[in-house]
Formats: C-alpha cells, sequence, structure tokens
C-alpha cells in the first residue's frame, strides 16, 4: 500500500511561474499547481479558451513551464486524440497527454468530443476544473452553475439542477473517474498520479471556488471549497473500473456521520442572494436524504 501524500512529500520540482495573471484567491491556481506535480515534466497540455489560458498568460511570458497547445473551445478532446496519435509515430510512448478544461468546455461545448473520445479508448488524461460558469467571459451560467446560483444570464437563480458530468463520463465505463477540490489539493494529487496509471480516457472534475463570481472574499476560498465538502453539496470520490469509493474528507464525512449545515454554505457566497430560507431547507432535506444512504453503506463495511 503507498504511503499517504504530505506536504512534505509533494515533489519539490515548480511547472508553474510564480506570479500568473489569474484573479485573487483564485482557486485554479492551487488545484493547477499541484497537478502539474504530479504530471511531471514529460507532458504536453491541450488548453482550450478558459481562465487557465489567462492564468498562463501569452507567450514567450507564459505561467506554465511544460508545452501547451491552445485549440478552440469544442476541440480538446478532439485534439488530445491527435496528440496521442502524433506522439505514438513519433515513438513518444512516455509523453503524457493531458487535457484541462473548464466546465463549459467539458460539460457544455466540448462534451461530444470527449464522448467520442472516451467511446473509442483514447489514452490521455481529461481534467475538468469546475468553477461553475463562464467566468473568463462575465460569469455566465454554464450546465454546471448550480441551481439558484445567480449570474449574468440568470439574474433571478438558475432554475436548472447542475449537470453531473462525472457520472456521465462513469457511464462510459472509464478505468478512472474522480472527484477533486482546489481545498483539498494532497487529495488531488494521488487521484492525479492514479489516473494516469490507468489505461484508456480517464477523467478528474475538480471543483474551483471562484471570488468574483461566486461572490466572496479572496482570502476564503479554501474556506468555501470545504464547506462544500464538508455541508455534503459537493463529494470526493473515485470510480475505478466502475468500484465506487470516498475518499478524503467525504470518507470522513460518511465514519462521522455528521454535515455541516448546507446554509453555511449558501450563506457564505453573494451568488445564492435570491435562495430563500424555504429553498434552503429543502435542499438540505435532500442532501441528508442521499447521504443517509451513504452512512448506512459505510456502516456496513461497503464501497460508498
Amino acid at each position: 500500500m503507498q504511503p499517504k501524500t504530505t506536504i512534505l512529500s509533494l515533489p519539490e520540482e515548480e511547472f508553474v511561474n510564480p506570479g500568473t495573471r489569474a484573479c485573487a484567491g483564485c482557486g485554479l491556481g492551487i488545484a493547477y499547481r499541484v497537478a502539474l506535480k504530479a504530471v511531471g515534466r514529460d507532458a504536453i497540455l491541450i488548453v482550450p479558451p478558459s481562465c487557465l489560458t489567462v492564468l498562463q498568460g501569452l507567450y514567450p511570458v507564459a505561467a506554465t513551464r511544460l508545452p501547451c497547445l491552445n485549440v478552440t473551445f469544442a476541440s480538446t478532446a478532439a485534439a488530445a486524440t491527435g496528440m496521442v496519435a502524433a506522439l505514438k509515430a513519433l515513438g513518444r510512448k512516455d509523453t503524457r497527454v493531458v487535457a484541462w478544461a473548464g466546465d463549459g468546455g467539458t460539460a457544455d461545448i466540448g462534451l461530444q468530443a470527449l464522448s467520442g473520445a472516451a467511446e473509442r479508448g483514447d489514452d490521455f488524461l481529461f481534467i475538468c476544473y469546475d468553477n461553475e460558469g463562464y467566468m473568463n467571459t462575465g460569469v455566465q451560467r454554464s450546465g454546471t452553475t448550480p441551481m439558484g446560483a445567480v449570474t449574468a444570464n440568470t439574474l433571478k437563480g438558475k432554475l436548472q439542477q447542475k449537470k453531473d458530468v462525472p457520472a456521465i463520463m462513469a457511464a462510459h465505463n472509464l478505468s478512472y473517474v474522480a472527484t477533486c477540490s482546489a481545498a483539498f489539493p494532497l487529495d488531488l494529487y494521488e487521484k492525479v498520479v492514479k489516473a494516469l496509471g490507468m489505461s484508456g480516457v480517464k477523467y478528474l472534475h475538480i471543483q474551483i471556488p471562484c471570488p468574483p463570481g461566486w461572490g466572496y472574499d479572496p482570502k476564503y476560498t479554501v474556506k468555501i471549497g470545504k464547506l462544500a465538502v464538508e455541508t455534503g453539496m459537493f463529494t470526493l470520490y473515485e470510480a475505478e473500473h466502475g468500484v465506487v469509493r470516498l475518499t478524503g474528507a467525504s470518507r470522513k464525512l460518511a465514519d462521522k456521520r455528521s454535515l455541516v449545515p448546507v446554509s453555511e454554505y449558501f450563506r457564505a457566497q453573494s451568488r445564492f442572494s435570491l435562495v430563500d430560507e424555504e429553498a434552503i431547507r429543502q435542499i438540505q432535506s435532500e442532501i441528508e436524504g442521499r447521504w443517509q444512504a451513504v452512512f448506512d453503506r459505510a456502516g456496513d463495511g461497503e464501497e460508498a
């Protein structure tokens, strides 16, 4: 059994230069820095238009020290497929291809190409960093924006539920699907390492708190991310060859059988300012019902 990763055991080499063009408190900066430590030097990144292209900056003064191919919004997974084929033709079998796309480029505009690559079994890692909206273009709603959230084009709050992209990808029978959070970087690191050891398309879905888009003080990014998990709004898990298990803080949550009231998460962000007390009580009831089944399975020693 591999020892658990600690801050002291993370690789020292950095693949993100000090200073980026990201917003203050951006959760992507945390996730990107830690995940690239797991990816390593021999890798090529595929990135569509997104907050990540802003974070990286423009060549030749770029934040990322790895080669990066910037592609169109809809073609991230297709471009990754092409890159895998090109590297194979060159005999570079060990070079890793990692696609990094936001929720817009994954759940909405890029979903068709991603589904096609998953069905074909192309060998690359696809990472969705989900800040729950089109933040780079002015905070518009995306398929993963939660119900009730105010955005530039849902001024009275979004009416639809958040799209469950990890479940969609798990339905493709992938070797590895996992959810992660920028607030729990060591859990993220271990999942990237594990995913890179699997074959075919691997999918990671990272929740990325966004200060300007979610409406909170930048210094609370990690606190907001932790609240999402501790309230049961966002669950950390992995599905390895179809076997699902809770990980990290969500595993501990199941063991303790306790949830932080979801009202703490909603009241900490201005995007939920129009969600009333009755709606919050209903959401709390739904979360408790869903987690009771998780508690029962955990109590029986079953995978959750």
